[in-house]
């Protein structure tokens, strides 16, 4: 069923990207929509207000474990998105959904196979695949 909704979602892109369908435009597009996403985050924080930023270095345990090395690690972010950024931030993030996508049909990609080929290899690597 999961599998369907990404196939369903890549198919629905091919029937309405019409415009746009050189690859030059679709990176372009692609590049642009993430700005967006970052500029609704940074606008989130300076215009709204509903969440904060309080960035620091990263303090972790140099001779401590895995687990306590990865609950030491912070988001710097304090508060929760209101109904209005989280609605703005959500259309941004599916608009750069809708331009993966378009690349992913131009060049012959099914996005679901690359979902799970990334999902097996974190899996396989686990730790050692840290980003």
């Amino acid at each position: 069923m999961k599998d369907t909704i990404l196939d369903e979602f890549q198919d629905t892109v091919i029937e309405l990207l019409v415009r746009n369908k050189s690859i030059i435009d679709l990176i372009t597009k692609y590049q642009d929509s993430n700005a967006r996403v970052n500029r609704a985050i940074v606008k989130s924080v300076t215009q709204c207000g509903c969440i904060k930023v309080h960035a620091k270095k990263q303090a972790f345990p140099e001779d401590g474990t895995f687990e306590e090395i990865r609950n030491s690690m912070k988001t710097h972010l304090e508060g929760k998105l209101c109904e209005s950024c989280r609605d703005l931030i959500e259309k941004d993030i599916g608009r750069n959904l809708f331009y993966l996508a378009s690349i992913c049909n131009t060049l012959d990609l099914n996005l679901y196979d690359i979902m799970l080929k990334e999902h097996e290899r974190l899996k396989m690597l686990g730790k050692y695949s840290l980003r």
